[in-house]
């Protein structure tokens, strides 16, 4: 999942959320020099990256999409599977998607505890012009894919993402619906801990 699946599954903890986020900038097992809620973010977003990748239905929907997308269709599933997790957001949560982000945007984190220039600069951008409230429209993974796909070092297809997720929109709302039943439980426990 993208950014809005990771703050979701972060259990409305807007520290959490953030350390979560976090997660993607960090190589490496050593977590030590991190205060104790950004290693449980860190882990927290390892955790939810595995999970994504080892279910079953996902890894069908992985092949069934490489082929148009080559070597980036994991990264496209993430967003797409963040435009149905906001199209259907209702359905995961009692808050409304604009007022739980609203709640994301503008919580202030301790920037120490984040050693990253290149993190920092990406969730200023992030809040700044509010990405994660267009991921319910079709131009915002648009956008979304058209950024990603720049940002990645090799040519790649991700430019193309729109015209894939519409062509096979229906086969990808239903195995997000069904990896979102199996993740809840799984990834609820994870975040008691």
């Amino acid at each position: 999942m993208n950014f809005l699946g990771h703050i979701y599954f972060s259990n409305n903890d807007l520290e959490l959320m953030h350390a979560n986020l976090f997660g993607d900038f960090v190589k490496g097992k050593n977590l030590d020099m991190y205060v104790p809620k950004v290693r449980k973010g860190i882990v927290l977003h390892r955790k939810i990256d595995s999970y994504i990748g080892q279910h079953p239905e996902v890894r069908k929907l992985l092949l069934h999409l490489s082929p148009s997308l080559p070597k980036v269709s994991g990264i496209a599933i993430d967003i797409f599977f963040d435009h149905f997790l906001a199209l259907h957001w209702n359905q995961f949560h009692s808050t409304e998607l604009n007022e739980f982000l609203e709640s994301f945007y503008h919580h202030k984190i301790n920037e120490s505890h984040y050693p990253d220039e290149l993190f920092l600069q990406t969730l200023f951008r992030l809040k700044k012009g509010k990405w994660i409230s267009e991921y319910g429209n079709l131009d915002g993974v648009e956008g979304v894919c058209i950024g990603v796909s720049r940002r990645i070092s090799f040519p790649n297809a991700l430019m193309n993402g729109r015209m894939v997720l519409e062509s096979n929109y229906g086969l990808i709302e239903e195995i997000f619906h069904s990896f979102m039943n199996d993740a809840i439980g799984s990834l609820s426990d994870e975040i008691k801990k």
